[in-house]
């Protein structure tokens, strides 16, 4: 399986890469899926091949095929995460032949399967696991409903729905409207009890888990938080929370949406604790820190390395055999960005530094 670095490196390797026509294949496989079947329907696109007029285009969709399906027989089942594979024609002359195969073992399990010929590979799944370090939990609800989502870098999922049966009308009229109020007032907190412990079936173990959105009209989700009905640990996670109108899975968008600002925040801040550590460290103990590409990688040869950190505006190929040696020495990897005054100082500073566990 790649880091994130490593797949950072690949796709942005495919991207430049353009066919002449629509001969560059991308396959991507869901995780579980049976590698077999995917072998034979790319078995059965090599007789489809066949009818492309172009005989170039023809030659090469049909050599990627093969390269493909060779390729695939040396998989007794498909890997944990499922793979994307990709194939075609690189060459930049004319006329010349240079076929390639990459293979990818994806960040999060996919949950696509794909087989697309185009002048393009396809990397949008993979592009969007990128954004995936951590997930975000999901909930809105009023008194009749309740639905519980994930957040994964862009995408929206929706993880459990579950109804309380809480009746909609309160007959008015004496001790009978009182009596119903407070069996509905117990139906209501029944409810909140088994959403509180779905969300703790869903996210208590969750190792990933960032952080918590609620959302709902006003008085349901405040109820739902004031009462403390979630476990401690998830409900010091709640990080945003919003008035939404609706409680089915379409209101889980509406909350992503309402709460873009906490996301960006919770990025921002994370962040900036990296970089704010690496000042400090910087000042008080410098020599527990190194600055540019040349110490920085003497550190990391000697293992010394705790977290490695290099802003994004860094050379890709200088990047890369930092962050390979970083991999290959146990040392962290932070990517800084320069969308705050703390990655632009840390970029004029070389954008390239250490945290380090012992001097040298």
């Amino acid at each position: 399986m790649l880091t994130k670095e490593e797949l950072e490196n690949v796709l942005e390797e495919l991207s430049q890469h353009k066919g002449r026509a629509t001969e560059l294949i991308s396959v991507y496989i869901p995780a579980g899926y049976d590698v077999n079947a995917v072998q034979r329907q790319l078995e059965a696109e090599k007789s489809t091949a066949k009818n492309i007029k172009s005989t170039a285009t023809r030659k090469n969709v049909s050599e990627a095929l093969d390269k493909i399906v060779r390729f695939l027989k040396d998989f007794k089942k498909t890997p944990e995460n499922g793979m994307a594979v990709f194939a075609g024609n690189i060459s930049k002359k004319e006329g010349q032949s240079d076929m390639q195969l990459w293979d990818v073992e994806p960040l999060q399990p996919l949950k696509m399967r794909l087989y697309r010929c185009d002048k393009e590979f396809v990397l949008d799944a993979l592009q969007d696991q990128l954004e995936i370090d951590e997930v975000f939990g999901l909930l809105v609800m009023d008194r009749k409903e309740a639905t519980i989502g994930m957040l994964e870098g862009k995408r929206i999922e929706m993880l459990h729905k579950m109804t309380s049966g809480i009746p909609s009308k309160i007959r008015a009229g004496g001790q009978s409207s009182q009596r119903f109020h407070r069996i509905t007032e117990g139906l209501t907190r029944d409810f909140y009890k088994r959403v509180a412990e779905e969300m703790k079936k869903i996210f208590f173990e969750n190792k990933k888990l960032k952080g918590i959105l609620v959302g709902g009209p006003v008085p349901t989700k405040d109820e739902f938080l004031d009462g403390k009905y979630l476990k401690t640990q998830l409900q010091e996670k709640v990080i945003g929370v919003k008035d939404i109108g609706n409680t089915d899975e379409s209101g889980l968008k509406d909350l992503v949406t309402a709460s873009q600002d906490v996301l960006a925040e919770q990025e921002i801040v994370r962040e900036k604790k990296v970089l704010e550590k690496f000042f400090e460290t910087l000042g008080e103990k410098p020599d527990l820190t190194t600055r540019g590409e040349k110490d920085t990688k003497h550190a990391l040869n000697y293992g010394a390395v705790e977290t490695l950190l290099i802003s994004k505006k860094i050379n890709k190929k200088i990047s890369k055999e930092l962050i390979d040696i970083a991999k290959n020495t146990g040392s962290g990897v932070e990517i800084i960005s320069v969308d705050n005054p703390e990655g632009e100082q840390f970029l004029n500073l070389s954008g390239i530094g250490g945290i380090l566990r012992f001097r040298i």
